[in-house]
């Protein structure tokens, strides 16, 4: 299996899927989060293989004049 981490929330998905097919199984919007393994970002197009730990850092936009990115682990 592979584990997507959320916070304190985990999810477990079947390998040999990509990583957007996983967040939608899971209900997390790709567009909230960014994936990481190993410390480094991966792509939604990455197909997950068994035993991987995904963790996802979640993204919140927004701002006045510039649009700024703020990150919630």
């Amino acid at each position: 299996m592979v584990k997507l981490i959320l916070r304190a929330k985990e999810y477990e998905v079947k390998p040999g899927m990509t990583l957007l097919s996983a967040l939608e199984k899971s209900d997390i919007n790709p567009e909230s989060v960014i994936a990481t393994r190993d410390g480094e970002i991966i792509l939604e197009d990455e197909i997950l293989k068994d035993g991987e730990v995904i963790k996802l850092v979640q993204v919140i936009s927004g701002g006045s004049r510039a649009t700024q990115l703020h990150y919630r682990y």
